[in-house]
């Protein structure tokens, strides 16, 4: 069909996606927090409207309403004017600390930040690098110096979330060890954890949702990332896969705990994509197939400029797919959804949920 007047609920995604042609939102099939810190944003309000003449293939008129036990958000430090006190969220995500090269803990945003938030509110703490994660885990004194530190910093919030993206896949132990004592030095605090998607078991996965449900109050699944900025074109998170991760997390993780991850944000692909190192004798058939005349020099450096055509492939999401997934959920019998990230949705969208 062809919607009559779109309005800028519409436009945000599909702007906020062919940002990320330069910008990717996800670094890889996980999500970390170059996501946070390095998704491009398009995030003003405006009266915009897209052309009358773009047609959507699916009428989304008439959308079914979704409703949750928990509804999570998650909400980066320094985008905090994005969540407003009309959005159906049981719980807020806040992105988020960071353990830095010393195993220390740094980044810390205050709660006061989202004091007009009534629900309950969570510190998210992120360990970018497999490297720095096998340090921080395998060390016995920089571990607990980093749990007391943990353990300090959730005082203020109502919970604390891991997200760990990084551990070596020989590490799962450990870092189970890690999550146990973690769970102690919490107390009464809800303690979580962000995993990747998966939909069957792997061997020598850090991620095992068997080994790590048990430990933790509750899972959020990331079930985004099917495809991402060096795979080849596709869906963040197709309707098909999505139901595929939902099914093994009910049944591994329980519907009690698990909270299945959804994604607001889209991803845009470049065929041919002419970015990457060149070697000479390439550079010199780059220059005789686009008939380039001039080569200047900076600082004695060669540089160039030339144009190619190219074809962009771009996937997001809207309402429509929007609904239809967290549809599916709820007729699964998911209890809990969260979406990443509060700031990329199209307003609307709100319109279909509710908190049970």
């Amino acid at each position: 069909m062809i919607y009559p007047r779109v309005k800028r609920a519409g436009l945000l995604p599909f702007l906020l996606c062919m940002a990320c042609i330069f910008a990717s939102c996800r670094s890889g099939p996980s999500v970390t927090e170059e996501s946070a810190a390095g998704e491009a944003e398009i995030e003003t309000a405006g009266e915009d409207e897209l052309p009358e003449h773009i047609v959507i293939a699916s009428d989304p008129a008439h959308l079914p309403s979704s409703a949750f036990g928990e509804i999570w958000g998650y909400v980066v430090k320094g985008r905090e004017q994005f969540l407003t006190k009309d959005m159906p969220l049981s719980d807020v995500g806040y992105f988020g600390a960071e353990v830095d090269c010393y195993g220390r803990l740094t980044e810390i945003p205050r709660r006061s930040g989202l004091a007009d938030f009534s629900g309950r509110v969570h510190l998210v703490v992120t360990c970018p690098g497999y490297g720095l994660s096998h340090f921080v885990l395998a060390d016995g004194g920089v571990r607990r110096r980093l749990i007391s530190e943990l353990a300090d910093a959730a005082r203020p919030y109502d919970g604390l979330q891991i997200d760990f993206e990084n551990i070596p896949k020989l590490d799962g132990e450990i870092f189970a060890g890690f999550l146990e004592e973690l769970r102690r030095a919490l107390g009464d605090k809800i303690f979580t954890i962000a995993v990747s998607a998966r939909f069957r078991k792997l061997a020598a996965d850090p991620y095992d949702y068997e080994r790590i449900a048990p430990l933790v109050d509750r899972v959020l699944v990331m079930a985004y990332d099917e495809h991402w900025s060096a795979s080849v074109p596709g869906p963040v998170a197709s309707m098909d896969w999505c139901k595929s991760v939902a099914a093994y997390s009910l049944n591994v993780i329980g519907p009690e705990k698990l909270i299945m991850g959804i994604p607001f944000y889209g991803r845009a692909w470049i065929d041919p994509s002419p970015a990457g190192a060149k070697i000479f004798t390439t550079i010199e058939k780059i220059i005789m197939e686009n008939r380039v005349t001039t080569i200047r020099r900076e600082n004695g450096i060669p540089v160039f400029n030339y144009e190619v055509p190219v074809q962009v492939t771009l996937y997001y999401e809207d309402d429509y797919s929007l609904s239809a997934r967290m549809e599916m959920y709820s007729d699964m019998g998911v209890r809990a959804v969260g979406f990443w990230r509060i700031g990329q949705e199209s307003p609307a969208v709100w319109n279909y949920l509710s908190i049970q």
